[in-house]
């Protein structure tokens, strides 16, 4: 039987369609996993991928060993995850994959109610772990059995992708983008959106950051005249600038509610202007750990 390592390597790249991608999802250079995978297919003895072509695609060979690897790897994984749900000191550990903004906030939330909330599941013998990464890289961590759930946006223009017929999900919050600028010593917002005349400048969001596709489709086809001033990869930064009087920008509405309430922010254009989104939490169909259950029963209870 092949290592591990090599039928994994095998689903990343059925998943990504790309050498490129899969090896940086597999945290090797693109030669290296090149060769991975020609040792693969030696040792079957047949060609698995059709390589000269984009996306590259799996053989009928290729698909049929797909199917087996999937499976060990799932097997193994499931394994290895009841052995790691406890600590070295023997608490169990709920382990989490989410973005780096849902966890300082919702999530955050999420586990402070889990911890102090009846009924309280994370208790004196618990543990948390959280590990934050781009879209892609929790939705395989999630898929190789390393976290229990996965917390992440949704929107037509982002998904997780997950197959129905292995995991399962639940909406934890809806909330939107809306765009907001500073308001003036006079209480009157320092930028407007206008769709002639002087450019507003706008705070837009690095090409990797999961507000960047959420939002791209609306400013792709806005009317209005925006001139890019900065560009972040941060929603803390973006809403600095904001606060700043730099431009304006799209902030989720859940973090800058507080902000126009006090009147230090203020809201534009209308409601054709905001881009609604949905925030899920993952989990695997495959039963979890005690730990990890008790928290999605939890958590299923408070939602319906």
């Amino acid at each position: 039987m092949p290592d591990l390592k090599l039928l994994e390597d095998l689903i990343a790249l059925a998943r990504t369609g790309s050498f490129v991608r899969a090896a940086e999802l597999r945290h090797v250079t693109h030669p290296a996993f090149g060769r991975r995978i020609r040792t693969l297919e030696a040792w079957a003895g047949v060609p698995l991928v059709r390589r000269g072509q984009q996306p590259a695609t799996l053989t009928p060979e290729g698909e049929a060993l797909l199917k087996t690897a999937i499976q060990v790897v799932e097997q193994m994984s499931v394994a290895r995850h009841g052995m790691r749900g406890f600590s070295g000191n023997g608490d169990a550990v709920l382990r989490i994959a989410t973005g780096r903004s849902l966890a300082r906030t919702l999530v955050a939330d999420w586990v402070a109610r889990l911890r102090h909330r009846a009924p309280k599941v994370l208790t004196g013998r618990t543990q948390v772990e959280i590990s934050t990464g781009r879209m892609q890289d929790v939705v395989v961590r999630l898929e190789q059995n390393k976290v229990d759930m996965l917390c992440c946006y949704e929107h037509p223009a982002m998904s997780a992708s997950l197959s129905p017929q292995r995991y399962r999900y639940i909406t934890l919050a809806t909330d939107k983008l809306v765009p907001v600028t500073q308001v003036d010593t006079r209480g009157q917002p320092r930028y407007a959106l206008r769709e002639g005349g002087r450019p507003t400048p706008l705070i837009a969001y690095a090409g990797g950051l999961a507000m960047a596709r959420i939002l791209g489709d609306r400013l792709d086809t806005t009317p209005y005249a925006l001139t890019p001033f900065m560009r972040s990869d941060s929603l803390d930064a973006t809403h600095g600038a904001v606060a700043n009087g730099l431009g304006v920008a799209w902030l989720p509405w859940s973090m800058v509610i507080a902000d126009c309430r006090r009147g230090t922010l203020a809201a534009l254009g209308g409601r054709s202007d905001e881009v609604a989104f949905e925030i899920r939490l993952y989990r695997p169909r495959a039963r979890m750990t005690e730990l990890a259950e008790a928290a999605w029963a939890a958590t299923a209870r408070r939602i319906s």
